[in-house]
């Protein structure tokens, strides 16, 4: 029987909206990187952001400029022998829909770069991209009343969340702390290897006590590579220390 010209029509209509839809993802696993100034570091994780590989690190080139940087990460991702398909990138600096903004502690040409784009074009999935404190900040925090992370590497990254939702691109490093000088250029790692852990703990429970006074969080974690080299007892009760690993832990939250 002959299929009426209207229904063939609609079946036509369809098929060719069915065929313009991209192909659906291989795996519903996250790789979720984090670019930082002083490693590159990445592992797959499952949708609900169980780690479904180890974690694979390559020193940041120096000078940190975008081309020799996406090539060592395009390197490590080369290693990486379990399937994903979708991508979610921490970058240190104000991101805004995929496009950096600042790159303090990499290299200026980096500002104005579609990251997420050039990394769809290399990887050939999906690639989100946000700022690497607020990603730890996922990875970190419970979801309730007013919390912020800090994080204690190369430079200071910040995050702020209200009952889990995320005030983007805080970048709280770079507004004046003490002496003239910024959070970052006080609590930095050049400020620690310059005035050695003593001092500069000091300097940080101090950063704490007056980022308490300024915002009121129920709850303060602080996490980076620096963060274990801190006396613990120095620590008032609302200070939480998480561990290095939720920078990247929190990549599958861009996705949710």
């Amino acid at each position: 029987m002959p299929v009426p010209k209207q229904a063939a029509q609609k079946a036509s209509k369809k098929a060719s909206k069915k065929a313009e839809q991209p192909p659906a993802p291989v795996s519903d696993a996250v790789l979720s990187v984090d670019i930082g100034g002083s490693g590159l570091k990445l592992r797959v994780l499952s949708a609900t952001g169980e780690p479904l590989t180890e974690r694979l690190r390559v020193e940041t080139p120096v000078p940190a400029e975008p081309e020799p940087v996406l090539a060592a990460l395009l390197g490590l991702i080369a290693q990486v022998d379990v399937p994903f398909g979708k991508v979610a990138v921490g970058f240190p600096g104000v991101v805004r829909q995929g496009v950096i903004g600042t790159a303090v502690n990499l290299h200026p040409d980096w500002v104005g770069l579609e990251l997420a784009t050039e990394l769809e074009k290399q990887l050939k999935c999906p690639v989100r991209v946000a700022n690497d404190a607020d990603i730890q900040g996922y990875g970190a925090i419970k979801g309730h009343g007013l919390e912020m992370v800090i994080t204690l590497g190369t430079g200071l990254g910040a995050s702020l969340f209200i009952d889990g939702v995320l005030v983007p691109n805080l970048e709280l490093g770079h507004h004046p702390f003490r002496k003239g000088e910024t959070y970052e250029q006080q609590l930095g790692r050049l400020a620690l290897d310059t005035v050695g852990k003593k001092r500069w703990s000091k300097r940080l429970v101090k950063a704490l006590d007056l980022l308490q006074r300024i915002f009121n969080f129920d709850m303060l974690y602080l996490g980076g590579g620096n963060a274990k080299k801190l006396d613990p007892t120095l620590l008032p009760p609302y200070v939480k220390v998480i561990s290095n690993d939720a920078g990247i832990l929190g990549g599958t939250a861009l996705w949710r």
